[in-house]
């Protein structure tokens, strides 16, 4: 964990501005603008945003409500409130083409969970042990 205390005021800068950036670039997207190409790119970074905004003081609560040994660090708040964005634009993307069904949202849900816990597996193995080895020993 960082050398200061993890609590929701390092977040809440990055939570306000994505929020505000999010839903304000989604209402200028989808009542002030034409559905031309780069309109439909800020659709989706838009959607990001604001689902990754809205998501993130979730994932906190959820780190402190049920805590991890050891504690999770900031970057797997951020990554894990980040997933939700990619699944939430993902989808709107897989409904332009009306390919989303029950077994498609599960699935894309499935994968995703799959690889944050593949990531927290590397995490957990690279994470250097102690040194237990004394060194006034003769």
């Amino acid at each position: 964990m960082d050398s200061q205390q993890n609590t929701f005021h390092n977040y809440l800068a990055s939570t306000i501005m994505l929020i505000l950036i999010g839903w304000g670039g989604l209402f200028t997207v989808l009542y002030l603008s034409l559905p031309f190409v780069w309109a439909r790119w800020g659709f989706f970074v838009f959607v990001i945003m604001a689902l990754t905004g809205i998501a993130l003081p979730i994932v906190y609560f959820l780190h402190r409500r049920f805590p991890a040994e050891p504690p999770s660090e900031s970057n797997v708040i951020v990554r894990q409130a980040l997933w939700v964005g990619v699944y939430g634009a993902a989808l709107a993307w897989l409904q332009l083409g009306r390919l989303v069904t029950l077994y498609v949202i599960l699935g894309l849900a499935g994968g995703l969970i799959a690889a944050e816990y593949f990531i927290r597996i590397r995490e957990k193995a690279n994470r250097r042990l102690p040194d237990f080895t004394d060194d006034d020993s003769p």
